[in-house]
């Protein structure tokens, strides 16, 4: 039981360590650790048993987080390798992405000006999930190549994207609750 505390997430979940996760396969892993290890199963047990069991379900939780949160999973895969940091202390200094970044986000604060506000967003989507899908294939190439360097600042911009795909799905959101 108690192997599971120190474990790391990839080797918890039976998958292999790599930024593609197959996670219908995680979900499933999931379910059976949690069957395992819930705190309902261990409730005429000892308070060690009790309490130990309840900060193998946090890990577990906390390891499904970070698996399907794509940034996070980076983040994670670049911890294994040693290099520790925060990402609210981290920008890309990368000024012709920041330049993108700052016209995406005038095109977003404009975006109810425009005659058909949704086919706007949705186009601002399709850039989000194509700039995310490439900085997804520079992070696996840099990651398996060691170069932590040219990793740590792909997912500093793979934080940024994120937030504005978050950013765009919540307009999208919006709207179609003003017009229903």
């Amino acid at each position: 039981m108690a192997d599971i505390l120190s474990t790391n997430y990839f080797e918890l979940f039976d998958i292999p360590v790599s930024y593609d996760v197959d996670l219908d396969m995680v979900q499933q892993r999931y379910r059976e650790l949690q069957k395992s290890v819930h705190p309902d199963k261990f409730s005429n047990a000892g308070s060690q048993e009790r309490r130990i069991s309840m900060q193998q379900t946090s890990m577990i939780n906390q390891a499904l987080s970070t698996l399907k949160h794509p940034v996070d999973r980076a983040v994670y895969m670049l911890g294994m390798k040693g290099l520790d940091f925060s990402m609210d202390n981290e920008t890309t200094m990368d000024a012709g992405f920041l330049m993108q970044q700052m016209e995406m986000r005038e095109q977003l604060e404009s975006v109810h000006n425009t005659d058909d506000p949704l086919t706007k967003l949705d186009a601002l989507s399709a850039e989000v999930k194509s700039k995310t899908a490439e900085l997804v294939d520079e992070f696996k190439q840099a990651y398996e190549s060691d170069d932590l360097d040219a990793a740590r600042e792909v997912v500093r911009k793979m934080q940024f994207i994120h937030k504005a795909g978050i950013e765009i799905d919540d307009m999208i959101a919006r709207i179609e609750d003003e017009i229903l």
